[in-house]
């Protein structure tokens, strides 16, 4: 990568709490679950970092059990990466929990400077397909069958954000 951060995003982790943990072999662990310690099914996310993601990391906040955000310093000056780390409902959910994803998601993508590099993953339950029609400026049609019910919700987000789909876009 041409930033030279090595940062694993970890979906569905069930921990609850927020906080973060040094690890034997040296990377770092961020966590954010749900508040109450016996919740069920307690989503969770985290990101691990390595020692030279570990010295450029600005910051971090927790959004609730399906949203962690890390900030990190790049070479270039003034340019930040921003990494959201997420875990979308899956088609089971009703469409008030998915939309209040979203809507809890879509504050935390705007406020990412447009002159830094914003990387959005996770796991967000969507399959894209390959019918990218009116979404040909975020998505390729190289995604594999056909999009599902949460589809629509992420290309809406990717599109109102000017974020590209990145793995399917070759």
């Amino acid at each position: 990568m041409r930033y030279n951060l090595e940062v694993h995003g970890i979906s569905e982790t069930h921990w609850t709490q927020v906080g973060q943990q040094r690890q034997a072999s040296g990377e770092l662990l961020l966590y954010s679950g749900h508040d109450e310690e016996n919740a069920p099914h307690a989503p969770g996310v985290s990101l691990m970092l390595s020692k030279q993601a570990q010295n450029a990391l600005i910051g971090w906040d927790s959004h609730g059990p399906r949203i962690i955000k890390a900030s990190f310093k790049t070479k270039k000056d003034g340019i930040a990466m921003k990494v959201i780390q997420c875990y979308a409902p899956t088609n089971d959910y009703n469409e008030d929990a998915k939309d209040q994803f979203y809507h809890r998601l879509q504050p935390i993508v705007e406020k990412c400077p447009t002159k830094g590099l914003t990387i959005l993953m996770g796991d967000l339950n969507v399959k894209v397909g390959t019918d990218n029609t009116g979404y040909e400026d975020i998505m390729g049609r190289h995604g594999l069958g056909k999009r599902n019910e949460n589809s629509e919700g992420f290309a809406n987000q990717c599109a109102f954000n000017k974020l590209v789909i990145g793995s399917i876009e070759f």
